[in-house]
């Protein structure tokens, strides 16, 4: 069983009891400081969550008969180890997909960077064609345009494997 640790942090708390959706939702989105969060999506994904506790037996699911609010309550199986040990298992799969990603997009950068080089060679060989046989202009500067818009379509792939890569850096920084 997977689960969040943030949401893990949240309830582990000893004086964290009797406790709504809503209420962590709102610890939540406080530690997370997250703008672009939307809250609803949020507490539902935090509700699924809590519902995975109450089928461990770890949580009581408590429906309110007035205003219908539901409240989960920490049931005597509530193991604050296993919860903390569930949810670091997600943060290391978490940092171990962040690192493949990283791999994978220096792995195409390198990549991209010797189809550059490859294709900057054969604009220069269609420019030293010309300069020798000036009479081929009318097959070469077809082939020409072909390996410069390359080059151009190319090289914008380096430049946004390179934004997400210092993007990453800087996320990680922080």
């Amino acid at each position: 069983m997977k689960f969040d640790p943030l949401v893990a942090q949240i309830i582990v708390a000893p004086n964290f009891d009797n406790f709504t959706t809503s209420d962590v939702r709102s610890a939540y989105l406080t530690l997370k400081n997250d703008f672009s969060l939307v809250p609803t999506a949020v507490r539902r994904s935090i509700y699924a969550e809590l519902l995975k506790l109450v089928k461990k037996g770890w949580l009581k699911k408590v429906v309110s008969n007035k205003k219908g609010f539901t409240r989960f309550n920490k049931t005597e199986n509530f193991n604050v180890e296993v919860i903390t040990h569930l949810a670091s298992a997600m943060s290391i799969t978490i940092a171990e997909k962040a690192d493949n990603k990283h791999v994978l997009l220096l792995g195409k950068l390198n990549h991209y960077k010797a189809e550059l080089l490859l294709n900057l060679g054969e604009s220069e060989a269609y420019k030293e064609l010309y300069l020798e046989s000036p009479e081929l202009v009318d097959e070469l500067q077809p082939q020409y345009n072909k390996a410069r818009d390359n080059n151009t379509r190319i090289l914008g792939k380096i430049r946004a494997i390179e934004g997400l890569l210092k993007q990453n850096e800087a996320l990680d920084k922080i």
